[in-house]
């Protein structure tokens, strides 16, 4: 359900950067702490990952780099904040599938403009989302549950973290490719969503993969699916999507960007540093056990990258019918 992410950009994001820090003259910035605002509750994926990052990225730019969590409206108030913010890079906003692409698809207003509104830096993480369902549901398998949903259309149900996030549009996705009937129940977060499925509420939903992994574990739920390109380390045994017959990529992305009209030289230093934060161990181990997997694009294909994630997920969007306002 997102543009994907090739092997081959994510390992050749850090030689591209490289080069671009050597054309970078010297910089006052940062003078100050500098902000990330992350539009999630604290706690979840997005946030552990920007923290992670933030941590990193504050002994290479000598400065403070400190998360501000900013929920609210699937993400878009923490966007309006940013987007409202002086552009000297001393405020930057964590973007995902939600803010960038579907919010502009959901919402008739919005309070800020996905496009102008933003310079984009990088794209800095890939967070493959696992298929589970509750372990008292009886099926250990993906064909077993399709089997399972088709004999009782419409009953089955399953959970996500918000109408027209990605969670949902994952389900819609294999909904559409299985030929299934499933009940959606949204909840106002991740947290609540998983809370509901191992208290045995809902049936079944897409969730970040570290998440489910340590849920799969205590016997709590089981694992389907994963909706990567490939397997992923954390769940080296889990079956791909596409493994099991479904045309259907199932993830969402983070990025950092920063207000429109933050100097170019500004950028590419943040580009620089978070991609130089991504390769030490401590920042990858984080992402290891979230299972998100580092990225580090320059900021040309950061902006080409949401640019085609709107277009690709819009046919969804159109095809739900979904609207939030």
């Amino acid at each position: 359900m997102r543009t994907t992410l090739s092997r081959r950009a994510v390992l050749g994001a850090g030689a591209t950067l490289a080069t671009v820090a050597v054309a970078t003259p010297a910089l006052a910035f940062p003078d100050q702490a500098v902000r990330i605002v992350v539009p999630w509750n604290a706690g979840g994926a997005t946030d552990v990952v920007s923290r992670a990052l933030a941590s990193a990225m504050a002994p290479l730019l000598g400065q403070p780099v400190v998360v501000d969590n900013r929920p609210g409206a699937n993400g878009a108030v923490g966007a309006q904040f940013v987007a409202s913010a002086r552009p000297d890079g001393h405020t930057l906003f964590v973007a995902s599938a939600e803010t960038h692409t579907v919010n502009p698809l959901v919402y008739s207003r919005l309070a800020y403009d996905p496009v102008a509104g933003f310079e984009p830096i990088t794209v800095f993480a890939d967070g493959p989302f696992a298929l589970v369902v509750r372990s008292g549901l009886g099926v250990e398998t993906f064909d077993a549950f399709v089997t399972l949903a088709r004999s009782r259309p419409g009953q089955l149900t399953y959970a996500s973290w918000g109408i027209g996030s990605t969670s949902q549009l994952a389900a819609a996705g294999v909904m559409q490719h299985a030929g299934l009937d499933l009940l959606h129940v949204p909840f106002t977060g991740a947290a609540p969503a998983y809370t509901a499925l191992v208290a045995a509420q809902v049936d079944a939903m897409f969730m970040n993969a570290g998440p489910a992994e340590g849920l799969a574990r205590d016997g709590r739920v089981r694992i389907l699916g994963i909706g990567s390109a490939a397997r992923v380390p954390l769940l080296p045994n889990v079956p791909t999507l596409r493994e099991l017959g479904m045309a259907v990529d199932a993830a969402n992305w983070f990025a950092l960007l920063g207000p429109a009209r933050t100097p170019a030289p500004v950028v590419a230093r943040i580009a620089e540093t978070a991609a130089a934060a991504l390769r030490t161990p401590a920042t990858q181990e984080v992402f290891r056990a979230q299972g998100i997997v580092p990225v580090g694009l320059p900021p040309d294909q950061t902006r080409a990258f949401i640019a085609a994630n709107r277009e690709q997920l819009g046919a969804v969007v159109r095809r739900l019918d979904i609207r939030l306002d």
